[in-house]
């Protein structure tokens, strides 16, 4: 469905980080031109779910992502699917640190930014064997570790969030991931650094054959350049960054954000989507739902999404339904999540 729906829009665009071989999946892959062929050109980052596992095991924090930038601004990763990743928030100067410097120099040049003791400081971490030495090394050092199975797009924002529950995350996760990341961080005034990790020594030749480089340090502007970016991002499961898919008699219920680089703007934005006709369920936000003060049409839609609490110009529907396989009836809107990064002025 999101790639039905991306091929409506006007834009000229590429699919840089994409589904493929590295998930099997058969669409949406790397190089694939989106968009109805007129400009703008942009680059096009996309995750339909960012937490395949936890969706498949009724887990919480899956997300559905899609990233934009201008053409040639995005990193293409090539055939390399995993990257060591180190990413911060804003209070953070990422001058002082470094995937060069040891786990202990990091944590304490962290603490040093909050303003807090490296006991305070919280590491996010995917629970991975992979990271046996460096979860050793976080708790040598004295900082508390927060562990997540899958979902690291939504672990990175969390370091750029007001008063962020965790202030760093380290270790190994995918590449692709990374880069959505990097454009999420930009428009938050985060920071990440990635360099590519290969499987093994097949992986290694592929990606030195490709001409990347295993030793480089790739740096926020690096993975996506300029300011010129867009993220948004729907909750599929419950999580700390947006609550997932709630359904109801006659409709569901999104939670998204949407981010845009050039004014750093975050907008979370509640929608509700009508796929039947009123309700007689009084706990339904559609019984009695005839244009109160707290809900209101944004934009054209098949099939009548109200949003609530909306701080936006331009038209959004989240990627929700790319992503969550829902009973058949719901569709997604003519107007999509690029829309609104797209038409986004202020």
């Amino acid at each position: 469905m999101m790639r039905k729906v991306l091929n409506e829009i006007q834009m000229d665009g590429i699919v840089v980080i994409g589904e493929g071989e590295k998930d099997e999946a058969p669409m949406l892959y790397c190089g694939e031109q989106i968009g109805d062929g007129s400009p703008p050109r942009v680059d096009i980052a996309v995750d339909p779910l960012d937490g395949t596992t936890l969706t498949a095991q009724g887990r919480s924090g899956a997300i559905a992502v899609i990233a934009l930038a201008e053409r040639g601004c995005m990193y293409n990763p090539g055939p390399c699917y995993y990257m060591e990743k180190l990413a911060v928030g804003p209070d953070v100067d990422p001058r002082r640190i470094s995937l060069d410097f040891t786990v202990a120099h990091n944590l304490e040049a962290i603490a040093n930014c909050l303003g807090k003791p490296v006991g305070d400081v919280t590491v996010l971490v995917l629970d991975r064997p992979r990271h046996a030495k460096l979860i050793s090394e976080i708790r040598a050092a004295g900082a508390r570790i927060r562990m997540i199975s899958d979902g690291d797009v939504g672990g990175a924002i969390e370091t750029a969030k007001p008063e962020a529950p965790v202030d760093v995350m380290m270790g190994i996760g995918g590449t692709p991931e990374g880069v959505i990341a990097a454009a999420a961080l930009k428009c938050m005034g985060g920071h990440i650094q990635g360099r590519l990790w290969a499987r093994d020594e097949e992986e290694a030749a592929a990606i030195k054959a490709s001409g990347r480089d295993l030793e480089r340090i790739l740096y926020t502007d690096d993975l996506v350049k300029g300011t010129d970016c867009f993220f948004a991002a729907t909750g599929v499961s419950d999580g700390d960054l947006l609550r997932g898919v709630r359904f109801f008699s006659g409709g569901a219920a999104s939670n998204s954000v949407v981010m845009r680089g050039k004014s750093q703007t975050v907008r979370y934005i509640e929608t509700f989507h009508k796929w039947a006709g009123p309700s007689s369920n009084p706990s339904s936000p559609w019984h009695h739902s005839n244009g109160g003060a707290n809900q209101h049409q944004v934009g054209p839609s098949l099939h009548g999404g109200q949003h609530k609490g909306m701080f936006m110009s331009g038209h959004l529907n989240p990627t929700m339904a790319s992503a969550y396989h829902a009973p058949s009836g719901l569709h997604m809107s003519s107007a999509t999540p690029m829309h609104a990064m797209l038409l986004m002025d202020d």
